[in-house]
């Protein structure tokens, strides 16, 4: 039988942003986000109330390379294509739209994404062309401590030590598949990729792992403060502006991504 639901029409869209001017992707009252900006374009574009629902959220300051959401409309659109190039036109050069494709009216960015892959990029040489991008930290670290660090943190497990407190969850429970720190160019950069992420929980592990590096935790007190499900024995939160999104995974019946990388020398788009 069908519903309105079923006569809809739900799209795909890949995005990249830099959110250095705004705070985050969910909508707020009186303040400037990514989802804000695109339900205004879409909606104009299409001349149909349009709202979009997101892969996730990021917080305020954070990038992203490769953002997946989708949303409705009740006429099909004539040219997935062309809506993109005038989506390009219409919109600040902060929000880049990379492609829009139609998928089942079953199928959501939110939901049936399978994974989500962050990378924090410190800038350990100073570069003065990545200063809105990463964050400048020229102490030594030692990056052998930071991976045995990193390593506790795979599997799954409660997170709350890691979380903004008095978020509106149902658990704090995680699954992380990959966790690691690399160096190229200059840069220390981490990756991570995990089935979900809590608020703030990249910036929380990456501000606790470069306590490792500096040598004042030990690798093996990552655990502890796993167990301890207390914000406050974790290190404190890195800058915004230093973590990017950078792949967002589906089922392959579901979506074929196309990510694409911010910095090809610093970051893959493969997962980590």
């Amino acid at each position: 039988m069908l519903t309105p639901q079923n006569l809809r029409h739900r799209y795909f869209i890949e995005l990249a942003f830099n959110g250095t001017g705004y705070r985050g992707w969910q909508i707020q009252p009186g303040v400037r986000t990514v989802q804000s900006c695109l339900n205004e374009a879409i909606t104009t574009l299409v001349s149909e109330p349009v709202n979009l629902t997101g892969c996730g959220r990021t917080d305020s300051g954070v990038h992203a390379s490769h953002f997946v959401a989708h949303f409705d409309t009740e006429k099909p659109l004539k040219s997935t294509e062309m809506l993109v190039r005038r989506l390009r036109r219409f919109l600040d050069v902060s929000i880049r739209v990379d492609r829009i494709t139609e998928v089942s009216p079953d199928v959501s960015a939110r939901f049936q994404a399978i994974a989500r892959t962050y990378h924090y990029l410190i800038n350990c040489g100073r570069s003065p062309w990545m200063q809105a991008f990463s964050w400048n930290l020229t102490l030594s670290l030692d990056r052998d401590s930071m991976n045995r660090g990193a390593g506790f943190l795979c599997g799954t497990h409660d997170f709350t030590s890691f979380s903004k407190l008095h978020s509106e969850v149902k658990t704090n429970t995680c699954t992380v598949y990959q966790a690691e720190w690399y160096a190229r160019e200059g840069f220390l950069v981490f990756g991570i990729k995990a089935d979900r992420f809590l608020r703030n929980m990249v910036r929380a592990i990456v501000g606790t792992l470069v306590e490792v590096g500096k040598g004042h935790l030990a690798p093996e007190e990552v655990p502890v403060i796993l167990d301890a499900l207390d914000r406050s024995k974790a290190g404190t939160s890195v800058p915004a502006q230093g973590l990017f999104l950078t792949r967002v995974d589906y089922q392959p019946g579901d979506f074929s991504i196309q990510p694409v990388s911010p910095f090809p020398s610093l970051f893959s788009v493969d997962p980590v």
